[in-house]
């Protein structure tokens, strides 16, 4: 088998629809990712699911006046709808409230036990006297002891990033009723980071070089300055995996515990499905399994602190529990391109305000992959970014438009009129064909090298312009003349641009899936470039839940093999009457949709 590349997506919670920013900030970067990563033969596994079981879901339910079952299988199936209409290839789409997820989740919290990494401690958490219940850290909110930013969760500030004792925060308020809750005492397990402190800060200084800068402060900064100190991982709720230790009934484990395990279990249950019990051994147990956390920057101390510091905890004791004769530990995790926040017409997003560009609503009125480019060229990467509507609207028209689909849609018209609907036979190209060509085949390096970097902004930006190198050579060359002149001529200039075109439909392929796919159809190829999404409904002795699959199918990147730089195009090969790849807009639709801001 090739060489294993695991991509963990973060886990939506399961009680709010997906606006552009979640997008942007995780869940496409992740997919580009995983498609680039296919072309080049790759063993690739997407992975994520819904977390049913954030206290976000719980809110949401208490608020609706139902249950957190119903909350999490209603939005499950939206991010389904979602996730396909868009193109994200998910090999596995599934959620946290599964059997699986359970047995796997407690075998891991057991392992950490054994080895131990956990201790029990009584300590004081918020406690609603009207509701007669302690509250989970999400239903309680104050100012941050740190920055004193008001807003901030017991658990985390999401303005300076740091954990939170929940006892410290400063004004607590019950969101359910705005009462102040009091502090009361009751047990919980922890884990104790304390003790595993100085292998993470080791595991995170070996990466440091490669690591995006903001991960690395908010991580090892975070440790170098304030150390780390043991944090709960069980809480006093109903909803979640219990805890799986006699005497402890009533207690489940903590979400950002728990959830993170889902990353295993969500390979596991793949292996399962398809009937590959062991399967999920090549992804995380194999040290050169490659394993990208595509996350926001809000989660950033749960996947470069407490995931590396359960995985290390666990060693190769989670792998004895699996049944291996020879157990080995669980790999860790080799990068985290955190992304910033996407604002949205110089405004931060608020689902509340309905100030948000939300993802089904979008795509009602748009195709999917113009929401691709706009979010991939203007990914928050290095510092927050912003939604404009105009400037979705030039960039769709100058460059989707006028750039890459203008340039594909004239030279395959030209050539299927004066060719009869053959590629032209070019006999030999002359220097500035030759030139053309390997301007475009170093493009591959250039764009590729961006990819392995996850700077994904600069390689959707290098391969636009390739696409404005052809557009050069074409002005140069022009064949609408040239033909006029010496037809023999003007098949050398239509030859090599459908070969730049076949080649650029590949670099493009991971950002602009749906788009490359017709172009691939209109030149005559039968084998599609990805396979095809599928659900799948699933009995559960917890429940029925519905899954989301990608399978490769009798595609390019079912080959096992590198098809990123393709063959060239065979001259007299029939291909397709071509249509235009992307529609104009007109300039009405910026003032249209900021109408519908707040609204």
């Amino acid at each position: 088998m090739s060489e294993p590349v695991l991509i963990a997506v973060a886990w939506p919670y399961a009680s709010a629809k997906i606006h552009v920013g979640n997008l942007t900030g995780a869940y496409l970067p992740a997919d580009i990712l995983a498609r680039y990563h296919r072309l080049r033969g790759r063993d690739v596994l997407m992975v994520s699911g819904s977390d049913s079981h954030g206290t976000p879901v719980t809110v949401r339910a208490d608020e609706d006046g139902t249950t957190p079952e119903e909350i999490y299988k209603q939005f499950h199936a939206e991010f389904i709808l979602l996730f396909q209409k868009l193109g994200l290839t998910y090999d596995i789409f599934t959620s946290t409230h599964t059997s699986n997820h359970f047995d796997v989740a407690k075998k891991l919290f057991l392992s950490l036990k054994e080895n131990g990494y956990l201790y029990t401690e009584d300590s004081l958490q918020w406690y609603s006297t009207e509701q007669e219940r302690f509250l989970p850290d999400r239903y309680v909110e104050g100012t941050c002891y740190f920055c004193g930013t008001p807003g901030a969760r017991s658990d985390q500030c999401d303005h300076c990033g740091h954990l939170l004792e929940a006892e410290k925060l400063i004004d607590p308020k019950s969101k359910i009723d705005n009462s102040s809750p009091e502090l009361r005492s009751t047990t919980h397990y922890y884990l104790d980071l304390e003790k595993l402190q100085d292998r993470v800060a080791d595991f995170l200084r070996d990466r440091q070089d490669y690591w995006r800068p903001n991960v690395i402060r908010q991580s090892l900064g975070q440790i170098e300055t304030d150390g780390l100190h043991g944090r709960p991982i069980t809480r006093d709720l109903a909803w979640g995996v219990p805890v799986p230790v006699e005497g402890w009934e009533g207690k489940c484990m903590y979400v950002w515990f728990e959830a993170v395990i889902g990353y295993l279990s969500g390979v596991i249950e793949w292996g399962l499905l398809h009937n590959e019990p062991d399967a999920w051994r090549h992804w995380w147990l194999d040290p050169n399994s490659k394993t990208f956390y595509c996350i926001g920057k809000d989660n950033i101390p749960f996947h470069a602190i407490i995931w590396p510091a359960e995985l290390i905890g666990v060693g190769d004791s989670f792998d004895a529990k699996m049944n291996a004769e020879d157990p080995k530990p669980l790999v860790l995790p080799y990068d985290v391109p955190a992304n910033e926040f996407m604002n949205l017409e110089g405004k931060k997003l608020s689902g509340s305000k309905n100030w948000a560009v939300w993802g089904l609503d979008f795509l009602e009125r748009y195709d999917p992959d113009p929401m691709r480019y706009y979010l991939t060229v203007n990914m928050p990467e290095t510092r927050d970014s912003d939604w404009d509507w105009e400037e979705f609207y030039q960039r769709n028209n100058n460059e989707l438009v006028a750039t890459w689909g203008n340039l594909a849609n004239r030279v395959l018209s030209f050539g299927y009129k004066n060719w009869d609907g053959k590629v032209p036979e070019p006999g030999e190209l002359r220097e500035a064909d030759l030139a053309l060509l390997e301007v475009i085949k170093e493009g591959f390096n250039e764009v590729a090298e961006a990819l392995e970097t996850v700077k994904l902004r600069a390689a959707v930006q290098g391969a636009m312009r390739l696409a404005a190198e052809v557009n050069k050579y074409l002005d140069t060359a022009a064949p609408w003349f040239e033909i006029k002149q010496d037809k023999t001529e003007a098949a050398k200039t239509i030859y090599t641009a459908m070969q730049a075109i076949d080649w650029l439909k590949l670099i493009f392929a991971p950002f602009l899936p749906h788009t490359s796919q017709q172009l691939h159809e209109m030149l005559g190829y039968e084998q599609p470039i990805f396979g095809e999404l599928t659900t799948q409904t699933v009995d559960d002795e917890l429940s029925t839940h519905l899954v989301m699959l990608y399978e490769p199918g009798d595609s390019l990147t079912a080959k096992n093999e590198d098809v990123w730089v393709a063959e060239r195009l065979t001259p007299g090969m029939p291909f397709n009457q071509p249509m235009p790849l992307f529609k104009k807009l007109d300039a009405s639709i910026v003032d249209e949709e900021r109408a519908r801001l707040g609204q």
